[in-house]
């Protein structure tokens, strides 16, 4: 594959598929969105916006309405389906469920655009497998049916399946949609090595901001209101973050670099104390809407230590030995 400034470029870009009938519905239109060698990408939107469709589109897979799709300087029209299908992976959220398939044969399956014509595995193709699995933390697992694993494990082979592929770009649909916290981020973690020690681009879907805006290269965003790409940092101080959703209760803190839900404050609380009991104290007392205040006048005097917290209100003073203790105590009736 020739080597270009821009591994993936979409142009004015207008994505959407044909309804009964025959009329096209345009999901998102004019997309600018880029992605070079070596770059983790997050594409990022409301439920509906469209991810999947440009995902898809991207990969090939449907058509588009207007615009352009370039794979380093080549219109992706231009490119036959195999060999797209070295130069780029899919890994899509769908259940596989097919009797007998077992996890090596769904990652082996990555290797089709290097067999011949009759499927044949080589040596290579099978070091390539194993190498996959293992990466993707499934080792043991090579001779399960898919059918008979978790839905976390089952994504897991899914990312082996687009690693033993060894294509350039990797586009990944929601790749941690069924996984817990801990594999979310090693999977993360191997994206990125991915990316910044095989110079592979990756491209991928995610409901997972936080992370998201901690781990990734650049984020491609999504909105009713226009799409915007640039490094997480840059979405932070140019705003787009707070137009990603019309909840009016979500919002984003700029500070603190996560997301919350606006609640009614209860009271007003003035707190003291370092480390990390101040903190874990503030975090919360903003959870159960609690108003912060530093100077104004307050309700509550919260003085969090090392192993205690007290609370002092017209003139009286409580001391609690943890914070679940400190908020049961202020949440209950007076």
């Amino acid at each position: 594959m020739k080597k270009n400034n821009f591994n993936i470029e979409l142009q004015q870009l207008s994505v959407g598929y044909e309804q009964p009938g025959g009329n096209p519905l345009e999901i998102l239109k004019a997309i600018n969105f880029s992605a070079t060698p070596g770059e983790m990408v997050a594409l990022i939107g409301s439920n509906g916006i469209g991810k999947s469709t440009l995902l898809r589109t991207l990969a090939g897979f449907q058509p588009w309405f207007s615009g352009n799709i370039q794979i380093s300087g080549r219109n992706l029209k231009n490119i036959n389906s195999k060999e797209v299908a070295r130069i780029m992976s899919f890994v899509s959220t769908e259940n596989v469920r097919v009797p007998n398939l077992s996890v090596f044969d769904l990652v082996a399956y990555g290797r089709f655009p290097y067999t011949n014509w009759i499927g044949m595995l080589s040596e290579l193709d099978k070091s390539v497998v194993d190498e996959a699995i293992k990466n993707v933390g499934l080792q043991g697992f090579e001779n399960r049916p898919v059918m008979q694993i978790s839905d976390g494990e089952r994504q897991r082979a899914m990312i082996a399946r687009a690693l033993a592929q060894d294509t350039p770009v990797i586009i990944l649909d929601e790749p941690t949609a069924y996984l817990d916290v801990s594999n979310k981020y090693e999977i993360f973690h191997l994206l990125q090595v991915l990316a910044n020690k095989k110079k592979k681009t990756i491209i991928l879907s995610t409901h997972d901001l936080n992370i998201a805006l901690r781990e990734v290269d650049k984020l491609w965003i999504a909105t009713d209101c226009g799409n915007y790409q640039g490094a997480p940092e840059d979405a932070v101080l140019q705003g787009w973050l707070n137009q990603l959703f019309k909840n009016d209760h979500v919002g984003f803190d700029a500070d603190e670099g996560e997301f919350f839900f606006k609640k009614e404050f209860k009271a007003k609380v003035k707190v003291e104390g370092g480390g990390l009991p101040l903190t874990w104290t503030l975090r919360a007392l903003n959870r159960k809407g609690y108003q912060i205040v530093m100077q104004a006048e307050h309700d509550y005097r919260v003085v969090a230590k090392e192993n205690s917290w007290e609370l002092i209100s017209k003139g009286n003073q409580k001391t609690f030995g943890s914070v679940y203790e400190l908020m049961a105590f202020l949440e209950t009736p007076k």
